[in-house]
């Protein structure tokens, strides 16, 4: 018969797994996706010089759609955009400053400098399509 691991044991497993993919979110991976939220942003944006932000909510299915596009663009254009998602339901300041009323929103920074929006559950190729226009990549 198996003994039962105590429940401590178990609550400090979870809690170390819980912090270590916040740390994951908020310092991202090279190539990965970072986490953006109302009070890093302004820090973020002067961080990155190209920065794509996917602004989304958990229940929405069509953000759910776009996330993996998000992921492997991040992966592909590692290194000269950033890209990072903002969850409106724990950030709802950046999509009142953006006045949001959709999502998923996509928005895209230059230098700080919103110099476009998409609106929508776009292809992979819009997307990226719309990232070389906004960077001058290619």
């Amino acid at each position: 018969m198996e003994e039962e691991r105590p429940l401590d044991d178990d609550l400090q497993r979870l809690r170390e797994e819980r912090l270590q993919e916040l740390e994951a979110r908020l310092t991202g991976t090279p190539g990965g996706v970072i986490e953006i939220i109302d009070d890093t942003f302004q820090e973020t944006l002067q961080k990155h010089p190209a920065l794509v932000v996917d602004v989304w909510a958990e229940w929405c299915g069509p953000c759910r759609m776009v996330a993996p596009v998000i992921e492997e663009l991040a992966r592909e254009f590692a290194g000269q955009v950033t890209f990072g998602k903002c969850n409106v339901d724990q950030s709802p300041a950046i999509a009142a400053s953006f006045s949001i009323t959709a999502i998923p929103t996509l928005l895209f920074f230059a230098n700080g400098m919103l110099v476009d929006r998409a609106v929508g559950a776009y292809p992979e190729e819009v997307i990226k399509a719309r990232v070389v226009r906004a960077f001058g990549i290619g």
